[in-house]
């Protein structure tokens, strides 16, 4: 009899420790795929009136869902900011972080990436009737807005100096506040990633001219748990399936707009 009671007490704690796997805190419960996303980048991740989300990053997520088995309703979205995505990934508050995070190796050390699902690089935008400005050397004597804690206002003031900076760098708190200035011709040119400058031009069609030629490269990644290459494998063979599909190109066009014709080629995916 007694042996019989220590089975069943070894078998309930198994159990009960099983329902804490399978519940707990890894990665948001195994019934849901939790995907960390910006909210405030038109275009790539915005937070809608309604409550729902909308952007190319927001359409790759549900994608790659789909691809490894969850439907609509068990995708939930979570805002991740850049300073927080390693963490979400590494606490396991996230299953996913697709929110314009750039591959380096720097990063690999944290976390794992698959993709690149796209390929973008810093960028100019102006108004429409500029053509003064072709290329990023023509900002030597342009008024620049850029946003504040940024990498692409420091590569610019990195590049033309701290005289340059003092006299024709403006800094916003977001991209958003440049475009005003930029419109009212307070500012020549708005400087980042191509892809975030398409987004917030693509709301007003025809005001704005995006130069298409980046002066850096970045590489956008699915950020996902380390050295976790089950999973990184199979969301590289989802993205993928969405290049040769169509489902990426349909993307491009109804999130960039005017400016899809920047971004019509599907990079190479890097598997490791």
């Amino acid at each position: 009899m007694r042996v019989r009671r220590i089975g069943a007490v070894v078998i309930a704690a198994a159990a009960a420790m099983a329902g804490l796997t399978a519940c707990g805190g890894d990665s948001g419960a195994s019934d849901k795929f939790v995907v960390g996303i910006k909210i405030d980048q038109p275009g790539l991740g915005q937070k809608q009136p309604d409550g729902s989300f909308k952007g190319f990053d927001v359409d790759v997520a549900r994608y790659i869902a789909k691809e490894l088995g969850y439907a609509d309703d068990k995708i939930e979205f979570k805002e991740a900011i850049s300073a927080n995505r390693e963490s979400f990934i590494q606490q396991g508050q996230v299953n996913a972080v697709i929110a314009t995070y750039s591959i380096t190796d720097d990063r690999k050390k944290k976390v794992s990436f698959a993709g690149p699902y796209l390929v973008t690089g810093q960028d100019i935008l102006t108004r429409a009737d500029d053509t003064t400005i072709s290329g990023v050397e023509d900002l030597k004597a342009k008024k620049v807005c850029g946003a504040q804690g940024s990498s692409s206002p420091k590569r610019l003031a990195d590049k033309f100096g701290a005289e340059w900076k003092a006299q024709y760098l403006t800094e916003q708190q977001g991209y958003g506040a440049c475009l005003p200035l930029l419109e009212n011709k307070q500012v020549d040119a708005i400087s980042t990633d191509a892809t975030i400058l398409a987004g917030f031009a693509a709301q007003s069609p025809g005001k704005f001219r995006l130069v298409g030629q980046p002066f850096s490269e970045e590489k956008y990644g699915v950020g996902l748990k380390l050295d976790d290459k089950a999973t990184r494998d199979k969301v590289n063979t989802a993205v993928e399936k969405m290049f040769s599909d169509g489902s990426w190109k349909k993307a491009v066009e109804a999130n960039f707009g005017e400016f899809g014709k920047f971004f019509t080629t599907p990079p190479a995916v890097e598997r490791y």
